[in-house]
């Protein structure tokens, strides 16, 4: 059944981004896509311990709410450019990552720097996450913790 899904996820993601619907387009994408499960299968990927993070349904609520701090942020960022003082106070601010494993780490710091306005610049073994803020709200926002918090009940902590 997992092979089944991942072969129709993939095939659908194949037609919507090429936009290319040649018969030999659309029979290397078929081939590729059988490739790929083959191999999946192959290498046992569908077990357990291949996938660390079990967000469940919570992941389509952080989708949603990480879009919302995206437009957000963008909006504070432009007024910020636009403005004729350019009221910026860049700092350098360290977090420790709620999240245990690897990678809800990374999502937390990609979630960070795709956030306009701040920027991973490092994670390490420890779980202390550097972000570079561009104003003092921007690091005000990291530091609050929200995101941090999302990101752990994500990896299924409180």
């Amino acid at each position: 059944m997992k092979s089944l899904v991942l072969f129709f996820v993939m095939a659908v993601l194949w037609v919507l981004w090429s936009g290319l619907y040649l018969p030999l387009l659309l029979g290397l994408g078929l081939a590729s896509c059988v490739l790929v499960v083959l191999l999946v299968r192959r290498f046992d990927r569908f077990g357990h311990s291949s996938v660390p993070m079990h967000p469940g349904k919570g992941i389509v609520t952080y989708w949603f709410w990480l879009i919302k701090e995206i437009v957000f942020s963008s909006l504070q960022v432009t007024r910020i450019i636009l403005s004729p003082r350019l009221q910026i106070s860049p700092r350098l601010i360290t977090v420790v990552a709620i999240p245990r494993g690897e990678v809800a780490r990374v999502v937390l710091g990609n979630s960070i720097t795709l956030t306009p306005g701040t920027l991973t610049t490092d994670i390490d073994d420890n779980g202390i996450i550097t972000v570079h803020a561009l104003t003092n709200e921007s690091a005000e926002d990291v530091l609050s913790g929200e995101m941090n918090r999302r990101v752990g009940r994500l990896e299924g902590k409180p």
